[in-house]
């Protein structure tokens, strides 16, 4: 297999309007880029097609040799670019073997250069598309637009990567497509960078990592933890900041808003919590749930789809509802119980290293990409 691999170039196209230095500035850039280091040896040769400008190229340092950056070479909106894209690249585009999308909304370049050079497509969901947009709530043109895009991806597709048990369930419903064409995939974590460290921590400190969107919950949360000694640490930016420091104040809790943060960072940062939590109405296959869980913290996760596929109940983690009530009433369950917090925290950690290592997902990669 790793013979075969090694005469084979992956041609990785990036979602519409994502750069490598929009990675690193929102704090991503060595999570994202960390599979394709260590899947370089095994392979003749990687090409990142980014929409950054030539400032893409500062980054090389930080990748393998013979991954090789195709930035954006003219200035045209990132729509109608993503459309000339392979005509632009074309010489990357005839050499590489495969092609592959790190997300949907960056497939139809990929898809044009597949008609173009019939090449081998593997289509990679870290999210299903139509599915966010519709619990999103999304206008129903907006939905009849992603549903097309999505018809005509999955059904050119050579292979499609998923992250999760629930996701595929939808593309299955939802589009013709054979189940044995879908592998489930899970997001990776670096579990020697987010492990178990030494550290102080903080009592009664509470951390999330994410978005700040509607779908995290996080006013729910804040209100949870009215009239409780605690303080609530959030990573993440989004445009409902503002709108949460005001809920914040109002409900006189403290938090501590401290926006984006580079994940090199982030493994000390939640060694320093006390417990981890994640109130969303829904997930996919959530990152920093996963990376909260490799560090061995003891993380409460409301009970929807997403987290419902990665908590056992008080084994490697606690459910509650999104109700203000049912979060209040986790949050006290777990701080109030050591015991159960490190049988929690142990769990966890054991979980992450079985299924979610770098090294168990790229091993999962190579055997979809030997086959085509």
């Amino acid at each position: 297999m790793t013979y075969s691999l090694r005469k084979k170039t992956l041609a990785l196209f990036f979602t519409r309007d994502v750069s490598l230095q929009r990675w690193d500035e929102v704090g991503n850039l060595s999570r994202e880029i960390a599979i394709y280091n260590k899947l370089s040896p095994y392979m003749k040769r990687i090409y990142f097609f980014t929409y950054g400008t030539r400032d893409d190229l500062k980054y090389q340092d930080q990748l393998a040799e013979n991954i090789v950056i195709v930035p954006k070479v003219l200035p045209l909106p990132n729509l109608l670019y993503m459309l000339v894209l392979p005509i632009l690249s074309n010489r990357e585009c005839r050499d590489a073997d495969i092609y592959k999308t790190n997300q949907m909304k960056g497939a139809i370049a990929p898809l044009i250069a597949k008609t173009f050079f019939d090449k081998p497509l593997v289509v990679r969901c870290g999210y299903e598309w139509l599915n966010s947009s519709i619990r999103a709530g999304s206008v129903w043109w907006k939905l009849l637009i992603i549903k097309t895009i999505e018809k005509l991806v999955y059904r050119n597709a050579n292979h499609i990567i998923l992250t999760a048990k629930n996701i595929k369930e939808f593309v299955l419903k939802r589009f013709d497509v054979p189940e044995k064409q879908i592998t489930i995939v899970s997001n990776y974590i670096n579990t020697e960078l987010f492990s178990p460290k030494q550290s102080n921590k903080h009592h009664k400190t509470i951390y999330f990592v994410g978005r700040l969107s509607a779908e995290k919950n996080l006013f729910n949360l804040i209100s949870a933890l009215s009239g409780l000694d605690f303080t609530l640490v959030v990573f993440g930016c989004g445009a409902l900041d503002s709108d949460l420091r005001l809920h914040a104040k109002f409900e006189d809790v403290r938090v501590e808003f401290r926006g984006n943060i580079s994940n090199d960072l982030l493994p000390q940062e939640l060694n320093n919590a006390e417990i981890f939590i994640l109130p969303s109405l829904f997930e996919g296959n959530p990152k920093a749930l996963l990376e909260a869980m490799a560090c061995g913290l003891p993380v409460i996760a409301t009970d929807v789809v997403g987290n419902q596929e990665l908590i056992k109940h008080k084994e490697n983690g606690y459910l509650c509802e999104t109700s203000v009530e049912s979060i209040r009433e986790a949050i006290v369950a777990v701080t109030s119980d050591p015991s159960l917090m490190s049988t929690m925290g142990t769990g966890a950690r054991k979980m992450i290293l079985e299924r979610f290592s770098i090294e168990h997902v790229m091993k999962s990669e190579m055997n979809i990409y030997s086959l085509l």
